[in-house]
């Protein structure tokens, strides 16, 4: 499951391919720059339905509904899931 971090991240990516600034995507998906800022650094706790889809819109993307994964993470997954926290710390 995606959360809103990983969301942000790839926003970040997929707008800096298409060259467009914050402003830019901004104005295309009809959201405020700061709610993006926001978005992309991580610092947004709730982003409702119609802003997210709004800019995923806007970046080409959608959001689909899946059936959840009913195991239980690998090792290698909770590691990576550790490491990528850990990176956000060393960000602060």
């Amino acid at each position: 499951m995606l959360d809103i971090l990983t969301i942000g991240k790839r926003v970040v990516k997929k707008r800096k391919s298409l060259k467009w600034t914050q402003l830019e995507l901004a104005r295309k998906a009809q959201v405020s720059r700061a709610t993006l800022e926001a978005l992309e650094n991580g610092r947004l706790g709730e982003l409702g339905f119609s802003k997210l889809s709004k800019i995923l819109a806007a970046l080409g993307f959608e959001l689909k509904l899946e059936q959840a994964a009913l195991r239980r993470p690998t090792l290698e997954e909770l590691r990576e899931e550790d490491h990528d926290d850990q990176g956000l710390d060393r960000r602060s």
